[in-house]
């Protein structure tokens, strides 16, 4: 392997893990916001006097109130964080621009499509991914980074279903066969966090909602693959690179997530000044995590941004300069290196495991280990590869024939159509 394909699939696995670590580091970050804000009875799932930013109480001027918080609250913003993510996706646009000028001033030749699409037919997939990304960080504040991680793996069955209702798609029976393999994968997962919870009760440092944040993200991979079906069709329409079409999906994602952070500005809510979102708070607590404490939410949100960039070019590269099946299998070795992570932290606040993995021996935690491996392999059913003689099929068939497994479940005699997973953008959601 080239020292470029080694440097590719490191940075691919570096900067994909870096992404999720980074939101949920942010998430669960101290720093005081608003001036005149009181979190002390306001976030339902760090009341006080268990709130990890806990410090000594102040007086509230204006409410003779103490505040057991101090000021300090956890840098609890979905949307902004799902901004920040567009920030990034946009960032691939002007990557774009550059690498396509730079070309041009040199004379070398860059194939670009015919370039005669308008920008805004992007303003729909776009659309999706905000709602999907929104719903998707809401849930990642209510459970662990590793399951958020492992239970996006649910795309699989509602693209799969999608491509029939809408593309008119004929599915093979390995394709079914990774469809089920995966909603094996999903409840081992759900159950795995579900009886941890009710193994270690409320009071315990176990997340007190994790079943509800899984929900919510396995219901926003509904949205994620109506937004691949609709991704397929504009690219096999517009023949747009993959890089230009993700940067304008950063584009409008930013105005939407704009615009969502001022409708929930005004929708009632356990954030500051009673609100659903304030990112007038959020930028507060950016700053001042800068002035009067140690950055920590600075440093997680500018990771979030540039991880989200370079992964999404990386993970372009590695397509083009190696295959589709490398990147799907680095993509699924970074869930590993989230998972193992989340084993490894604990929160800076109490040096507590409130926020991420414990591995339970007496159940859940291998209960969990079976989800994600079930996760990978539906995965690498469903998803295929053309082998050596053009005939396409599962990633995961030339392991089985290394195996000695027959691969009887495959009609390799027709030829099929490429399904959602090889002709969308292929780019990550978060």
């Amino acid at each position: 392997m080239k020292a470029y394909h080694v440097f590719l699939a490191v940075t691919m696995m570096v900067t994909g893990s870096i992404n999720t670590i980074t939101t949920k580091f942010a998430d669960i970050s101290c720093a005081p916001g608003l001036k005149d804000f009181n979190k002390t009875n306001a976030t339902w799932h760090a009341p006080a006097p268990d709130n990890p930013c806990r410090h000594s109480y102040v007086i509230n001027n204006k409410t003779g109130e103490r505040d057991y918080t101090g000021g300090y609250h956890q840098f609890d913003h979905p949307f902004v964080q799902a901004f920040a993510m567009f920030v990034g996706e946009f960032l691939c646009l002007l990557a774009f621009k550059l690498i396509y000028f730079t070309n041009k001033s040199q004379g070398r030749e860059m194939d670009v499509g015919p370039q005669t699409f308008n920008p805004i037919v992007w303003a729909l997939p776009a659309l999706c991914d905000s709602c999907a990304t929104s719903a998707m960080y809401y849930g990642l504040t209510l459970t662990y980074a590793s399951s958020f991680q492992m239970l996006r793996g649910a795309v699989v069955i509602f693209t799969g279903i999608m491509s029939i209702l809408i593309l008119g798609r004929k599915l093979k029976p390995y394709h079914w066969c990774g469809m089920f393999v995966v909603l094996l994968g999903l409840v081992a997962v759900g159950g795995a966090g579900f009886l941890q919870q009710k193994d270690e009760g409320a009071g315990s440092n176990a997340m007190p909602h994790q079943s509800l944040g899984d929900l919510i993200i396995i219901f926003a991979q509904v949205i994620v693959a109506f937004q691949m079906v609709v991704e397929e069709k504009l690219m096999s329409k517009y023949k747009t690179p993959p890089l230009q079409a993700v940067g304008w999906e950063g584009f409008f994602g930013m105005a939407y997530m704009a615009i969502f952070c001022t409708i929930f500005y005004h929708v009632q809510g356990p954030r500051a000044d009673n609100t659903f979102e304030n990112a007038y708070d959020a930028i507060a607590q950016i700053r001042r995590s800068v002035t009067e404490v140690d950055g920590r939410i600075a440093l997680a949100m500018g990771g979030t941004v540039c991880s989200i960039a370079l992964f999404n070019y990386s993970g372009l590269s590695v397509t083009k300069e190696m295959s589709a099946t490398t990147r799907m299998v680095l993509d699924s070795l970074r869930t590993i290196i989230i998972w193992v992570f989340g084993l490894v932290a604990v929160d800076d606040h109490g040096l507590t495991k409130s926020h991420w993995e414990t591995f339970d021996p007496k159940g859940p935690g291998y209960l969990q280990l079976a989800g994600f491996v079930f996760l990978l392999g539906g995965s690498a059913l469903y998803n295929e590869r053309e082998n050596e003689i053009g005939i396409k099929e599962p990633l995961i068939f030339p392991l089985f024939r290394a195996m000695g497994i027959s691969s009887a479940i495959m009609t390799a005699s027709e030829e099929v159509k490429p399904l959602l997973q090889s002709s969308s953008i292929n780019k990550p959601d978060i």
